[in-house]
């Protein structure tokens, strides 16, 4: 099969290495990829908010399937454009995309089949949002409505924190993904993400994970696209799995499929363990990122097989090792603000030389005299597999310490308490 993946970050770094060893697979194609991924096969320059650019490199191609990994071209319906050329893409219509495109619809989803969620208020004047969150005394979770890059969320204790992350974003900080925005009910538990495939009607359990969203050690400073992770949840037990697709992933994959808007691909709902119970924070509309990074490298299913058995109707569980997976994020400094690019990176043949450890890019490129760089805000995903949390957790520092980067920086503490349980 001739597969196209689209993206060039961690996350489809790892969708393309797990494709590239199916045996399915022949002839592999990413748009726009990146350093670590030329040796899968071809790159090819690309934008991934140019919905037509992708969408003619696709056609031009004619790929058996394309796998859409990050959110941008779903919300902007690239796989809708592409099932009406007759190619077969992986990844939800526009439609469906919608939660994650807007906070407001999942959060209506969820209401219209009572999935636990905290109380929220949408807004789109700052005068009666400022009010809103005055009545909460600015304790409360501040979301813009649509896609900010993991960046459109600020956990307030006060109103010296919500009053300006209120006029900010009303002022359009994020564009239009900020004209409108929610204010939430700040609840209160450990994290977990949950992933299920589903194919229009059924859904059925694929991995947990748990992220780590702050950028500095101790969860502190400003929330990030992720900073690290781990799978399996040390959380997650089959009670917890099974409550999770009864009283969430189930009753969305029906209210979407009831609404006309049928869910098709992976779906993954992060999660806050409350004292009353499991309650959705946010729903992605593809693999997570950096999850993916410690979720596929588990998957001893085909991941390509699977994902054609999705298309074809028939859901597929999938088998996961034993073996836990973490994954430390290096970022340029300043990140998730305002960061330098073209900073030199060297060191990862030798810290990618034990068989258990995967460096995965996340943004990196070649400079004029082919140095590898970084271009990104999230640079390297540095992933180990080992026999318990404990194990991988030593593991993935010890590549990071072999990384030669003077202009990064990474949490010292991915993975520390979920080791600590173990």
């Amino acid at each position: 099969m001739k597969i196209l993946v689209i993206g060039g970050g961690g996350r489809e770094h790892a969708l393309s290495l797990a494709i590239s060893q199916s045996p399915l697979c022949s002839d592999l194609h990413m748009a726009p990829g990146n350093p670590g991924m030329v040796p899968l096969g071809t790159c090819h320059k690309a934008n991934i908010e140019d919905t037509d650019a992708l969408f003619s490199l696709a056609v031009s191609l004619a790929p058996d399937l394309v796998v859409i990994g990050p959110e941008a071209p779903l919300v902007a319906g690239l796989a809708d454009r592409l099932a009406d050329a007759d190619i077969a893409a992986f990844g939800p219509s526009a439609a469906a995309a919608m939660l994650e495109g807007s906070k407001d619809f999942a959060r209506q989803i969820c209401a219209s089949k009572q999935v636990p969620q905290p109380h929220f208020q949408a807004f789109t004047n700052a005068e009666d949002a400022l009010a809103h969150a005055k009545d909460l005394n600015g304790y409360c979770v501040i979301k813009a409505d649509g896609l900010a890059a993991g960046k459109g969320v600020v956990v307030c204790d006060d109103m010296d924190e919500a009053g300006p992350a209120i006029i900010k974003m009303l002022g359009g900080q994020f564009g239009s993904a900020s004209a409108s925005i929610l204010i939430e009910e700040r609840i209160e538990g450990p994290e977990i993400s949950a992933f299920a495939l589903i194919d229009g009607t059924n859904a059925i359990w694929l991995a947990s994970a748990q992220d780590h969203k702050r950028a500095y050690d101790d969860d502190k400073g400003p929330n990030t696209g992720g900073m690290g992770a781990v799978s399996p949840s040390p959380l997650m037990t089959e009670a917890l799995r099974n409550q999770i697709m009864d009283e969430v992933i189930t009753p969305v994959a029906e209210a979407m499929a009831e609404a006309g808007t049928p869910y098709h691909g992976v779906l993954y709902a992060g999660l806050m363990l409350t004292t009353d119970g499991p309650k959705v924070i946010e729903f992605n509309c593809r693999f997570g990122d950096p999850e993916a990074e410690v979720i596929l490298p588990r998957m001893e299913t085909d991941l390509l097989a699977m994902i054609c058995d999705l298309k074809e109707g028939k859901l597929q569980r999938a088998s996961l090792c034993d073996d836990a997976a973490v994954t430390v994020i290096m970022a340029s400094n300043g990140y998730p603000g305002a960061y330098e690019k073209g900073s030199v990176i060297a060191g990862l043949d030798e810290a990618a030389t034990p068989e258990h450890v995967t460096i995965y890019h996340a943004g990196t490129a070649h400079d004029a005299g082919g140095r590898l760089v970084a271009s990104g805000g999230r640079v390297l995903a540095v992933t180990a597999l080992g026999k318990d949390i404990a194990q991988a957790r030593p593991a993935a520092y010890e590549a990071v310490a072999q990384v030669k980067w003077d202009d990064g920086f990474y949490r010292r503490d991915i993975a520390k308490s979920a080791a600590e349980r173990t």
